[in-house]
This record gives structure tokens, C-alpha cells and sequence, in this order.
């Protein structure tokens, strides 16, 4: 359903379908965009395989309707499409959301004082933030050279999370570490019963900052049998290998190492490997790295990208090592979506005036008189006791203390 935008009447925003995807081709080399970097690597599918993936979002939405899912939105004006955007859930929760790619076409905006991409990118975030009510956090990451996309996600409240950097390793140096013989007695593959361990070693890998905002759960490394027939029909379209590992600790019993190499059988792509190491086993990069490279020997001559970002120091240390180069560097940012939590002003001691502090020190109320009753006849000042506690008139001088005709026990007996 279309929505007229209230902060601005001429733009409306409509729902993302299928047949949308392929605008942005049509907009030519004009139009603005704000690309995921892992598209360009090849790691997410083309746009053919977008739209096939469209296709089958709309026909799981129709068939489960009760679980809504959401793809991106579209910006309109005048009755043409001048914007688009696509979001995608990051965790299996759908507690934080992605923004893959935010496409505006200048030649369908008027012109004003406010930038294209400023005035549609900014309406479209804004849209999202409001429409996904199961987000509660926002990511996106840009090239660290894409000054008009930093400045578009920052103007929108997304704040610096992590730095990542690109690394391409040579077929020469991967031939080279081949030849050493890796020492991994323990790796096994990757199944749904390892999902509890791998969860624990990628909590253990990242800071807790990166951890809150990511919020995955054990589910998340888990693959449903859907998933897996929709895994390996893309694999087969795309002439890919998808290789899963991990390295098992039987002492501890965790998982302190784990790789996922993505092998590709056209000479033209290049290969792809996500790597997690337990921070108190950096031992094991040239292990992995020599495992991976030997599995690349049956596979065409093509470089292998690898990512690694700030907090992994060690990664980046040993990927300079061995001659591994920086290939592209990007910025990952977040956005936090508290909108329903109501922000008080904080109150401070300074701004306490006497007026104010005075009333909290009075008395609520009028003291109520309490229900202990006493007696007044008392012997020189104790009260009466009761014959049933030694009470009474025999009672007197054994209040009163020793008199003048008491005898002191004997010795040896007691009181």
C-alpha cells in the first residue's frame, strides 16, 4: 500500500517488489548508489539471483502469512520511482536489520537545497526505522572513500562500530602455504549438533559492543533442511563450493577455531574464506590457512579475499606476514532504535534548589500512638511481673538484690 510521506506530500513510499530490482539499470550510470561492499567481492548473489530470490520472499510470504518479512521500500514522486532501498534481517531473532543497498535517480528528483541523496535516502531510512518494528538495531557498511554515504548514514543516527579491511592473498602465496603440512588432529565438520559450540567461540571472538549489536543466538548457526536445498541449488547456479570446519578442543570441550571456505570452480571469481579464531589460540591462523590452501590446490588459480577487522589484531598481524594485500577498507556502522523509550531529562545535585529538598525531610503524616500499655505499680522502679514468672510478694527480694540476713551458698553449689 502507498503512503504519502508527511514530511514531505509530494513523495510516496511503496512497498519493494520483485519487478523493482531491476530500476536501477534502467536509471543508467546517473543514478546514486550506495552498494554493500560484499556484492562487489561476489559474496552476495547478482541480480538475477536477486530477483529470483524476490520471487521466493513473495511466495513464502503468501504461503506463511502470519511471519512477515520485509524486503525494502520505494520512493515515488509524481508517479515515478526516483528511490529504492533493500533491507535484510541479520540474525534469525530479526532483532537487527541490514541495509544492503539505498539507490536514488537525480534525474527523477527536482531540484532543491537539499541534495538528492540527503532528501530520498534520508525519507527512505527514516521509512524503514518505523515500518520494521522487529528491528531494534541497524547496520550498514560503507567504503571508507564514500564521503556522501557517511555523511547520509550519519545524518540518520548510525554511529562507527568496526573497521573493516578487505585482504587478497595471491595464488603464489597460497601455493606457498600448501607446502607446509597443517597440525589440526581435531577438525571436523560443521553440522546442527556444533551450533552450541560455534556460538560460544564467536562470542568469545568479538568485543561485547560488536556482540549486543550483532544479538545472535545458537539458532543462528543452525541450518534449516529449506535453507540447505535453497543453499546448494544456488552453489550449482553460481559453480560454487561451500566447505565447513572447525577445530575442537577436547580438554575444554568448545570449538577454539572455525572456517568457511568458499571455493569457486570458474577461474574468472575469486575464492572467498570467513575465519574465527578463539583469541587465546592465535596459533592456529597458519594452521587454518595452510588447511584452506591445500583444499584451493584442486580448484582453478584465483586469489583468496578474507576479511578482518580492527579488534582482530592478530589477523591482521599475520595476513601482513605473509604478503597478503589490503584491498578495500569500510566502515561498519549502527543504529540504535529506541524510539519507544521515553528520554527524561537527568536531574543533577547542583540543580537541586532548598525548596525542593526541604519537603523530603518532613514527616509524611502525624505519629500514631503506639499499642504497648505499661503499669505503674512497680518495685523501686521495675515493673509488676506476673506470679506465673516468679512474681509476688516472695518475689521482692529476689528483685531487690541480697538484703543484710542473706547467706552465700556454699561453695561448690550454684546459684
Amino acid at each position: 500500500m502507498a503512503r504519502s510521506d508527511t514530511q514531505d506530500p509530494t513523495l510516496r513510499l511503496r512497498p519493494l517488489y520483485p519487478r523493482d530490482l531491476e530500476r536501477p539499470s534502467a536509471w543508467g550510470d546517473a543514478s546514486l548508489v550506495i552498494d554493500d561492499p560484499l556484492e562487489a567481492s561476489g559474496t552476495h548473489p547478482t541480480t538475477t539471483l536477486r530477483h529470483w530470490a524476490a520471487w521466493w520472499q513473495q511466495l513464502a510470504q503468501w504461503a506463511l502469512p502470519n511471519r512477515q518479512r520485509w524486503s525494502g521500500f520505494v520512493a515515488e514522486m509524481a508517479e515515478t520511482p526516483c528511490g529504492l532501498i533493500e533491507v535484510s534481517p541479520f540474525n534469525r531473532t530479526r532483532s537487527t536489520w541490514r541495509v544492503d543497498r539505498v539507490v536514488v535517480n537525480p534525474l527523477a528528483v527536482p531540484a532543491s537545497g537539499e541534495g538528492p541523496l540527503d532528501r530520498i535516502g534520508s525519507q527512505l531510512l527514516r521509512h524503514c526505522f518505523e515500518s520494521v518494528w522487529e528491528a531494534r538495531m541497524w547496520l550498514a557498511e560503507v567504503a571508507v572513500n564514500h564521503t556522501s554515504a557517511l555523511a547520509l548514514y550519519r545524518q540518520n543516527g548510525f554511529q562507527p562500530l568496526a573497521q573493516v579491511t578487505y585482504w587478497e592473498i595471491s595464488p603464489d602465496v597460497l601455493t606457498e602455504q600448501a607446502q607446509r603440512e597443517p597440525d589440526l588432529p581435531n577438525l571436523m565438520t560443521v553440522s546442527n549438533a556444533d551450533a552450541q559450540l560455534l556460538y560460544q567461540l564467536d562470542t568469545a571472538a568479538m568485543p561485547p559492543l560488536v556482540r549486543q549489536v550483532f544479538d545472535q543466538q545458537i539458532q543462528d548457526f543452525k541450518v534449516e533442511p529449506v535453507q540447505t536445498l535453497a543453499i546448494n541449488m544456488l552453489q550449482r547456479m553460481q559453480r560454487i563450493d561451500l566447505l565447513r570446519g572447525y577445530v575442537f578442543e577436547p580438554q575444554r570441550k568448545a570449538a577454539i577455531g572455525r572456517f568457511e571456505l568458499t571455493a569457486s570452480c570458474d577461474a574468472r571469481r575469486q575464492h572467498q574464506a570467513e575465519l574465527t579464531v578463539h583469541p587465546a589460540y592465535t596459533w592456529l591462523y597458519p594452521e587454518l590457512m595452510s588447511h584452506m590452501a591445500r583444499v584451493l590446490q584442486g580448484y582453478p588459480s584465483a586469489p583468496l579475499r578474507i576479511t578482518s577487522r580492527d579488534y582482530q589484531p592478530e589477523r591482521e598481524d599475520y595476513l601482513k606476514q605473509i604478503g597478503a594485500d589490503p584491498v578495500d577498507r569500510t566502515l561498519m556502522l549502527a543504529r540504535s532504535v529506541w524510539h519507544k523509550v521515553r528520554e527524561t531529562k537527568p536531574v543533577t545535585l547542583e540543580g537541586l534548589q532548598l525548596p525542593d529538598v526541604l519537603p523530603g525531610l518532613q514527616p509524611a503524616g502525624k505519629p500514631m500512638p503506639g499499642r504497648m500499655l505499661w503499669h505503674r505499680d512497680t518495685w523501686h522502679g521495675l515493673p509488676h511481673w506476673p506470679k506465673s514468672l516468679g512474681g509476688g510478694q516472695g518475689s521482692s527480694s529476689a528483685l531487690e538484690g541480697p538484703g543484710p540476713n542473706h547467706s552465700e551458698p556454699p561453695s561448690g553449689e550454684s546459684c
